[in-house]
């Protein structure tokens, strides 16, 4: 499963059904918000309000499941590992598929994902243990709060990462080339100034062991809109299950600022 869409072919027929950290390198992989119409318009501008939680790499006109730009035969609807589906803000379920609950009212947004960043991290030698260990990354709601638009605010969510400090530095420097996906740590050190006060207890996600000589580093987080979808209550929404992110045929490299 080197190719994107070899990856997207086996989530599609449920042989890939957990995180794809480290699956295709390479390429861009991607968080999935699919909201009704009549709140779209609110959700796109949450994300522009808050780019650092909310890059976005494509939007979907009502009803499409299909992008063509993310890659050859793309399909929102069975190609991510695991959906969750939201009703009333409350998450109802998750599911490998949403076929039988897409509709044609439905517009998807496509974010930005760490798991691109992280591949660079990799190559200049920064250990990250949750992809060692084969886990998901963890996330955290913190006391940060987003930007609102129309119904949707609520809390920034961070991935942390722990590093020496002097992997932290060259990690913020590595990070800041990647605008498209989250970019530069929002915070390192003390979790309790950004609202977290236990790091053994993430979100979402797995914990992940923090060593004597390690920081934690943070993350703007593309989990952040799940948050939001809660606290907006919509009728229906659907989203990626976390660490299931859709691969696309997007090379990282392309992202990269100059």
């Amino acid at each position: 499963m080197e190719t994107p869409r070899a990856v997207r072919l086996a989530a599609r027929a449920q042989r890939v059904t957990g995180q794809t950290a480290g699956l295709a390198p390479g390429f861009v992989q991607g968080n999935l918000v699919v909201l009704p119409a009549d709140v779209a318009d609110e959700f796109l501008r949450f994300c522009q309000r808050n780019p650092k939680p909310c890059p976005l790499i494509a939007v979907t006109e009502p009803g499409a499941s299909h992008v063509s730009s993310l890659g050859e035969d793309v399909d929102l609807r069975t190609d991510l590992p695991r959906y969750r589906v939201w009703r009333h803000g409350v998450l109802v379920g998750e599911t490998p598929s949403v076929v039988d609950v897409w509709r044609d009212d439905l517009v998807a947004f496509v974010i930005g994902c760490s798991f691109s960043f992280e591949e660079a991290l990799a190559a200049e030698g920064i250990p990250l243990k949750h992809v060692s260990a084969g886990t998901t990354v963890p996330m955290y709601r913190t006391n940060v709060m987003c930007e609102s638009a129309g119904r949707f605010a609520g809390p920034l969510v961070v991935s942390m990462r722990p590093m020496t400090a002097a992997d932290a530095i060259r990690a913020t420097g590595i990070t800041s080339r990647f605008p498209a996906v989250h970019g530069a740590p929002v915070h390192q050190g003390d979790p309790s100034l950004i609202g977290i006060r236990d790091l053994s207890q993430p979100d979402y996600g797995d914990p992940v062991e923090i060593a004597a000589d390690e920081l934690p580093v943070f993350w703007a987080c593309g989990v952040t809109p799940q948050a939001a979808i809660a606290a907006a209550k919509v009728p229906f929404a659907i989203t990626h299950a976390p660490g299931c992110m859709l691969v696309t045929d997007i090379p990282n490299a392309k992202l990269a600022a100059l």
